[in-house]
């Protein structure tokens, strides 16, 4: 009888066995890997939190950064990538996000230059009016400091 390899007791032997008798063909790469820690209770209640934590993490940072310029929606959706791993309703909302998102292109895509144009100011403004307010919350107000720099 072979002997035990971890602290897990016969597990990694039940493990072993059952891929000997199984006609699955075993996949290999990180796929493999996640299979691997999967095999186990503890290993996949340890991966479900690890990646709920590592996946909420890069949503609400995404989110953070969506009102700012840089590429907050795209950290959203890959927070929504990585927690799709593991998480059924992830997978579900980046299915929403990413027709939302084609919709979206599609329709501003047959618009003329007039909406194309009302929609970047609009953009613009809003963009101006977020970051004039998290200014303000850092104890900085720009309006004032431009004043200043104009007048001296």
């Amino acid at each position: 009888m072979p002997t035990q390899r971890s602290e897990t007791g016969d597990a990694d032997l039940m493990k072993e066995e059952a891929e000997r008798r199984s006609s699955i063909p075993r996949r290999r790469g990180l796929h493999g890997w996640l299979d691997g820690i999967r095999a186990t209770r503890t290993g996949a209640m340890t991966l479900k939190i690890v990646i709920g934590v590592i996946g909420t993490v890069m949503v609400i940072g995404g989110l953070i950064m969506v009102p700012f310029p840089g590429p907050g929606w795209l950290v959203v959706f890959a927070g929504l990538a990585v927690l799709s791993t593991e998480f059924h309703w992830a997978h579900k909302l980046l299915g929403f996000g990413r027709r939302t998102l084609h919709a979206w292109t599609e329709w501003y895509k047959r618009q003329g230059w007039t909406v194309r144009i009302i929609v970047a100011i609009v953009t613009l403004c809003a963009m101006g009016v977020i970051i004039y307010l998290s200014m303000l919350t850092f104890g900085v107000d720009v309006i004032q400091v431009a004043r200043q720099f104009v007048l001296s």
